[in-house]
């Protein structure tokens, strides 16, 4: 149960750290200053916070990170293939992907990937929350791009967070 006083006592935390290492001090008006604020801003900003699934398997969320950024570093070499080579090589597409995520924390990490990774952008996701679509610099096959995404960033997702619907 949340407290109405302290919503969010981890965000109170991360937020006063925050202002101190901003600050480079620890003197005691930061130090108070940044607890007032940790304090403060999330009781502003609580009706804008979703609460958090829980993290099911800690050791493959870290491995998961591993692979998105292991991702980004390849994509940004293969962006930069594209881009130094004929633009007639390119096959730019809309590619609709049906979720199977619906927690909302979950999705924006998966849609947030996909835009960090250079050469797809997601671009809207339906109301509902059951088609995500994105769109890609260069995709020759489509449905093996959707297959790729499901498997390598919307399955692990799946495993690594306790999903229930919001």
């Amino acid at each position: 149960m949340k407290s109405r006083l302290l919503p969010s006592p981890m965000l109170s935390l991360v937020l006063a750290v925050l202002w101190l290492l901003l600050n480079n001090t620890v003197g005691f008006g930061h130090i108070v200053l940044g607890l007032l604020l940790g304090w403060v801003i999330p009781i502003l900003v609580q009706g804008f916070l979703i609460d958090l699934p829980a993290v099911r398997q800690p050791l493959k969320l870290c491995l998961f990170g591993l692979k998105v950024l292991y991702d980004i570093v390849i994509a940004n070499v293969h962006v930069a293939k594209l881009v130094i080579g004929p633009r007639e090589r390119l096959q730019p597409a809309f590619i609709e992907i049906p979720m199977a995520i619906e927690h909302p924390f979950v999705l924006a990490v998966l849609t947030n990937i996909i835009s960090l990774t250079p050469g797809t952008v997601s671009a809207s996701l339906r109301p509902d929350h059951k088609v995500l679509l994105i769109h890609a610099l260069d995709a020759p096959d489509i449905e093996a791009l959707v297959a790729e995404v499901k498997t390598r960033y919307e399955t692990p997702l799946l495993e690594i967070f306790v999903c229930s619907p919001m």
